[in-house]
């Protein structure tokens, strides 16, 4: 007993379990940090999602009745998120066209935005600093400046420029047409989020080997062939890597939408779905119940889209 009482005294004072000691005392406090506002909300979403919450119980929210599937069979048959033919989409599928939309057209002008800053040329570093302004520009007030351009009154500056061309006889609003309001956000969101793109694949294309091009050139490969056979082989991780992340955060996406739309006229998606039952109509069950549908749509697309799509980058 004695022997047994000695040796785990010298394995606690030993240098190891000193370090192992210190360690855990530095990430403890990132841990508990995460655990609170990460881990814990959501699992209680999930709680949450299965049972009956609003503000009649919100203080006893642990006692709130079980109600199973309810919640669900409720967000299913609600009229904002199911589809009702080509005038009303729902909430699911808008998310789904607005999603995937947005990533590609961000991905592709963020591509042609990268090519074309990594050529030399004079004020190149003032025009790369002017493309990174959407994307470090605090969201409310580029939202304002869009909403201003595309004020409906005949004083709003893109009525007034599409009128003095003759091109429109009276103003539109443009943000309140069916349609055409998803595709201005599809735009805003592209247009807001290129940089990042832009800037991962200038990254890469920095990195690749120009002898590479020269071997290409000397074999008397035009500009587009060395484009398709050299620089997309190259960029097809970082490319595949940015669709992925852009996808998961443009689909978690709510304040875009919210502040340009309020999610009327046909841009109404999921996580706006999520707030309305949330906190407008103060079903907090409902509104856990979205958001784990949303988590399931897009935990479905991703695996799709890294059984297939990356399996064959790899190969």
């Amino acid at each position: 007993m004695t022997t047994f009482v000695s040796s785990l005294r010298q394995r606690y004072k030993s240098r190891q379990a000193q370090e192992t000691r210190l360690a855990w005392m530095l990430i403890s406090p990132t841990a508990l940090i995460v655990f609170g506002i990460v881990i814990f909300p959501a699992f209680f979403s999930v709680w949450v999602s299965f049972h009956n919450v609003g503000l009649h119980n919100l203080n006893d929210v642990f006692h709130a009745p079980f109600v199973g599937w309810e919640n669900y069979q409720k967000v299913f048959n609600d009229f904002a998120f199911k589809f009702q033919g080509m005038q009303s989409w729902g909430a699911a599928v808008t998310s789904i066209v607005y999603s995937f939309a947005a990533t590609i057209l961000t991905l592709v002008v963020g591509l042609v935005a990268a090519l074309l800053l990594n050529r030399p040329f004079r004020g190149r570093g003032l025009t790369r600093a002017i493309f990174l302004f959407p994307y470090v520009a605090p969201v409310v007030s580029v939202v304002f400046v869009w909403r201003w351009l595309l004020d409906p009154r005949p004083s709003g500056v893109l009525n007034d420029i599409l009128m003095r061309l003759n091109i429109i006889d009276l103003p539109m609003a443009f943000l309140s047409e069916r349609g055409l309001a998803l595709l201005i956000v599809i735009l805003f969101e592209s247009w807001r989020y290129f940089p990042f793109a832009m800037l991962m694949i200038l990254a890469r294309l920095q990195a690749i080997d120009n002898t590479l091009y020269e071997a290409a050139e000397v074999d008397g490969a035009n500009t587009i062939e060395k484009f398709w056979y050299i620089t997309i082989p190259e960029l097809r991780y970082i490319l595949g890597a940015i669709f992925l992340l852009r996808l998961m955060w443009t689909f978690n996406k709510f304040d875009d939408i919210f502040l340009l739309t309020g999610g009327g006229f046909g841009t109404k998606v999921l996580p706006v779905l999520t707030y309305e039952f949330s906190f407008r109509l103060f079903d907090f069950g409902r509104g856990a119940a979205t958001a784990m549908i949303l988590l399931t749509i897009l935990v479905v697309f991703i695996t799709i889209y890294i059984s297939l799509v990356m399996r064959n980058v790899e190969e």
